[in-house]
């Protein structure tokens, strides 16, 4: 790591610098739109509850009610809900899906538009919620207008970074935005449980933050093992070998954790319906119906919550990884998984390896969703102040991509400075 930070600084590399900085700079702007709160409006000083993970994402832009209080979630909302309808469900987005670059920025486009819809939708229902009943309609089209135009400004500099920066433009705003909120995580820790009452509360207290810190890492270690691991299922073809002519054994890579962070997304909007009904409503019942059995805070909303991301990584991964597709297009290949028949038995075995390994991930994804919410009840420290999460597996996530994606630069570039002094050699 710190061997591809110092070749970023070397001469040769200075329109790779200009990049990096371009991005920084961009994320500069972000974290200043996040403190620029709508005119009119006040911060949120209420728990947000379901609501956290919005909040979360957008650098704690929710709470004060900012320009970017949506953050990029509509954008992310629409994107799960195109891949879900191009699978085989409306047959355009399916086409699309088989034309290559070019459908690609097609659906592109469509995903932003529907983004762009759920933002002002969002942004109409979170005034209406946020506000009260004492604005009028104007009032809360206005601030709607205001939070989908952000949205808009946000996906507009998620593309230039991914044009003129490094990464992935919109995953980078969410990352920027969860790390926005580590450093005052840490600063309240350490006031809460360093007391200086005395030299034994000091002492005491110190020890328990450095525990702190360390469980904080041994997670962050942790994830980053389980998102790099996987299970490589070798694969031979009738017309190669491996061992002629310096052949190498190919493999079929599959993740422990294919579904990423999906089935946390979709179990967190599952929970979150009930409670955004109840505040429309205000129905004093189902509020209290709402607030006992579908609050992660209860034993029956967090054993809901657990289940619901153990089925969502289940459907997700299987939606996603057709067995019977990748069993076809390993058989149309004229490859095979060595031991193992061709056609319905390697689809077998594929299911098999998957489901396992889908055992593995889920129940990862359901102890890193939970974390937080079981630190929160058992310690008397302030629920701004959690381990793991899932914001802490985004921002892993998309640190580890965008690692990969600057060192593979690098290694470019080298590669094409070997080639290039060796011709000039020859000639």
């Amino acid at each position: 790591m710190f061997a591809t930070i110092k070749q970023i600084f070397k001469p040769t590399n200075k329109d790779l610098r200009k990049r990096l900085l371009f991005t920084l700079g961009v994320l500069f702007i972000f974290k200043i739109g996040t403190v620029i709160r709508i005119p009119g409006t006040e911060n949120l000083t209420d728990n947000l509850g379901f609501l956290e993970l919005i909040n979360a994402m957008g650098g704690g832009a929710l709470k004060q009610f900012s320009i970017f209080s949506l953050g990029v979630m509509p954008y992310i909302t629409a994107s799960i809900i195109i891949e879900l309808l191009s699978m085989d469900i409306i047959p355009y987005l399916s086409e699309l899906n088989k034309q290559g670059y070019t459908g690609r920025q097609k659906k592109n486009q469509i995903t932003r538009y529907v983004g762009i819809i759920f933002a002002f939708l969002q942004g109409f229902a979170f005034s209406f919620a946020f506000l009260g009943d004492s604005h009028g309609t104007m009032e809360y089209l206005r601030v709607a207008t205001i939070m989908t135009a952000g949205t808009a400004f946000l996906l507009w500099l998620g593309d230039q970074i991914t044009q003129k920066g490094i990464g992935n433009g919109i995953s980078l705003i969410i990352m920027a935005g969860i790390l926005a909120s580590i450093p005052t995580m840490f600063i309240d820790a350490f006031t809460e449980l360093v007391k200086f009452d005395s030299t034994q509360s000091i002492f005491i207290g110190g020890i328990s933050y450095l525990v702190f810190i360390l469980i904080y890492l041994l997670i962050i270690v942790g994830v980053i093992f389980v998102q790099e691991a996987e299970r490589r299922l070798p694969m031979q073809y009738a017309n190669r070998t491996t061992s002629s002519y310096g052949g190498q054994q190919s493999y079929m890579p599959l993740r422990i954790n294919s579904a990423g962070v999906i089935p946390v997304i979709f179990a967190s909007s599952v929970i979150a319906i009930p409670a955004t009904i109840a505040q429309f409503i205000k129905n004093e019942s189902f509020t209290l119906f709402v607030n006992k059995y579908l609050n992660y805070n209860t034993a029956v909303g967090f054993s809901i919550y657990i289940i619901l991301i153990i089925f969502f990584a289940y459907f997700y991964v299987f939606l996603q990884m057709n067995p019977e597709q990748m069993s076809e297009d390993l058989q149309k290949n004229g490859g095979y998984i060595p031991g193992i028949k061709p056609g319905k038995d390697t689809c077998k075995y594929i299911k098999q390896v998957l489901s396992r390994l889908t055992i593995v991930g889920a129940i990862f994804l359901a102890v890193i969703a939970g974390l937080p919410i079981i630190f929160t009840n058992i310690s008397k420290l302030p629920s701004s102040i959690t381990i793991g999460g899932t914001g802490l597996l985004i921002v892993v996530g998309v640190a580890l991509e965008t690692y990969k994606q600057l060192e593979s630069s690098l290694v470019s570039r080298s590669y094409q400075k070997t080639t290039y002094s060796r011709r000039k050699r020859r000639a």
